[in-house]
């Protein structure tokens, strides 16, 4: 770690992605610690199905399924689990009456945050697991939280460990801060922050 004080130390003691100093993992695969799942639960009841649609190795969909949720699992990559599709070229939900819960590449998580909203049925869940800078931006303010609101931000108060490439381990941090971010479709009331 460079300590002088220069502009990338800034960028890679905050976690900024974009300044790290190694590449991300391909495709952007970060698999998610299951007991994001149990801490949700504490404060939120997701629908009793659900489409898991960036599900990885399974990490979430195998712990929503261990707690008697019925659930649809995808990814745009072949991992050995789940559905091959492309979410973001969706025109339908896969089950009637479905929340859509996930842990997006972030890189495109604005992106599956507007096409889950726009496939959810009216006042169905959107849950996506995204890192707390998540709530910055001019753009996402525009384009996401000034038409759609998010109706809760559950911010973990221990770090979740993510794996890098689904390998917990040898690479899993939890150096970087997340929340639940909790959509109902069509809700325009105020954002509340709970704490898990």
């Amino acid at each position: 770690m460079d300590w002088t004080g220069n502009r990338e130390s800034v960028f890679r003691s905050i976690g900024a992605s974009n300044h790290s100093p190694q590449e991300r993992e391909k495709n952007d695969y970060y698999a998610t610690d299951p007991k994001a799942i149990d801490l949700l639960l504490t404060k939120e009841r997701p629908a009793p199905r659900i489409w898991e649609c960036a599900c990885g190795e399974g990490h979430l969909s195998k712990r929503l399924t261990e707690l008697g949720f019925k659930v649809y699992s995808s990814d745009l990559i072949a991992r050995g689990f789940g559905e091959q599709k492309d979410f973001l070229k969706q025109t339908e939900l896969p089950l009637p009456h479905c929340d859509i819960l996930t842990n997006p590449p972030y890189k495109y998580a604005a992106e599956f945050v507007l096409k889950a909203l726009e496939l959810a049925e009216p006042g169905s869940g959107v849950y996506m697991f995204l890192k707390l800078t998540f709530l910055e931006g001019q753009k996402r303010r525009q384009l996401i939280y000034e038409p759609y609101p998010p109706q809760k931000v559950c911010v973990f108060t221990r770090r979740i460990n993510c794996a890098r490439g689904g390998d917990f381990e040898t690479y899993s941090s939890a150096a970087v801060a997340y929340a639940w971010y909790i959509w109902r479709k069509g809700y325009q009331g105020r954002t509340y922050i709970e704490w898990i």
